[in-house]
């Protein structure tokens, strides 16, 4: 199974009561390998809830320690996202997931870059704390901007072949 973030499938899960529906893995989504995943969710946060930012660092330091989360109305919101980041590992691991596709930017989800904890827009370079965490523990991450149909229809067919051994 892989592992997507369920903003990307169209749940309403964002901070804002929306999503991030994206049609090509909501196309793909159809074929029943995926599991969809929100660590703030699991972690349970409302939704809607304040937006939140990593403080200091990204994900790799907040679960080292190092850095903190806040929200935008000031409640440091760190045990939660370390929390949800914990509980989603747990899923990869009762799933034998091997890869996750998750939302790019989000404080949890985000891949290749993060909100630099200013809440004003500007990202930086680094893992949310979900995301950091499953790539400690050797899953590949990708964010949703890395898919194509090629590289879906190949990951698609590693997992199912991974299945059948």
């Amino acid at each position: 199974m892989i592992l997507v973030s369920a903003c990307l499938l169209g749940h309403n899960v964002k901070y804002n009561g929306g999503n991030n529906a994206n049609e090509l893995l909501q196309k793909y989504n159809a074929r029943g390998r995926f599991v969809a995943v929100c660590p703030e969710c699991f972690a349970m946060l409302p939704v809607p809830r304040p937006p939140m930012e990593i403080q200091g660092g990204n994900g790799k330091k907040l679960l080292a320690g190092k850095a903190k989360a806040m929200d935008k109305d000031g409640m440091d919101t760190t045990a939660y996202l370390l929390t949800g980041a914990r509980k989603l590992l747990k899923i990869a691991e009762a799933y034998h997931a091997r890869v996750a596709i998750l939302k790019e930017g989000s404080p949890s989800c985000g891949v290749h870059n993060i909100y630099d904890g200013t809440f004003r827009g500007r990202k930086i370079r680094g893992a949310g704390a979900a995301a950091a965490l499953l790539q400690k523990h050797g899953l590949t991450v990708y964010s949703e901007k890395d898919m194509t149909v090629g590289r879906l229809e190949t990951l698609l067919a590693e997992d199912l072949r991974r299945d059948r051994v």
